[in-house]
């Protein structure tokens, strides 16, 4: 009996884990325009993510400090920035950056998870909300998973969208000028 409901466990949570990984944002459409968030940064200043997408691509990250999984995907996330945000993209003046916006609900977590995953783009935004899955963005794009990421055109298109933001990187490198 033991070994039966072992097996079955086994199998119940190798179905729910082949399925969230297969999970895939279906109220964000490729060719829709960013809903527009408006969100603080570490330091109080409210952000607009139409300002920042204004002439550059930019990979749009959703993620926490307490997400392993979040955590896990930030070295290749840094290396992305590193490598394509001092390059030149076609139609796009302002080349290439990085949002994050995280569901933290600690400032004091999310600020120490920036650093010590050297995050260093300047655009991180939060409203710390102390239920995280209560946060505003939740509802405007969908989230019902972390990481989740959305490559944006110039224009604030959606071209890309991903279940980790390093999955963008293909995506990425059609828009390089030649």
């Amino acid at each position: 009996m033991r070994k039966i409901i072992t097996t079955l466990a086994f199998t119940l949570a190798t179905i729910v884990c082949a399925n969230a990984q297969q999970y895939s944002n279906t109220q964000m459409k490729i060719g829709q325009k960013a809903p527009e968030l408006a969100l603080p940064n570490p330091q109080g200043k409210e952000l607009k993510l139409s300002e920042i997408n204004k002439g550059r691509y930019v990979i749009l990250d959703f993620w926490a400090s307490w997400c392993g999984p979040c955590r896990h995907a930030n070295p290749g996330l840094v290396k992305i920035y590193k490598d394509y945000s001092n390059r030149k993209f076609k139609n796009a003046k302002n080349g290439f950056t990085v949002v994050s916006v995280s569901l933290d609900m600690s400032k004091d977590n999310w600020m120490a998870a920036i650093a010590k995953d050297g995050l260093i783009w300047p655009y991180h935004m939060s409203d710390l909300n102390p239920t995280q899955w209560q946060s505003a963005v939740v509802p405007i794009y969908g989230i019902q998973y972390i990481p989740q990421a959305f490559l944006l055109d110039p224009n604030g298109r959606i071209i890309g969208k991903y279940n980790s933001a390093e999955e963008a990187e293909g995506d990425l490198k059609k828009f390089l000028a030649k």
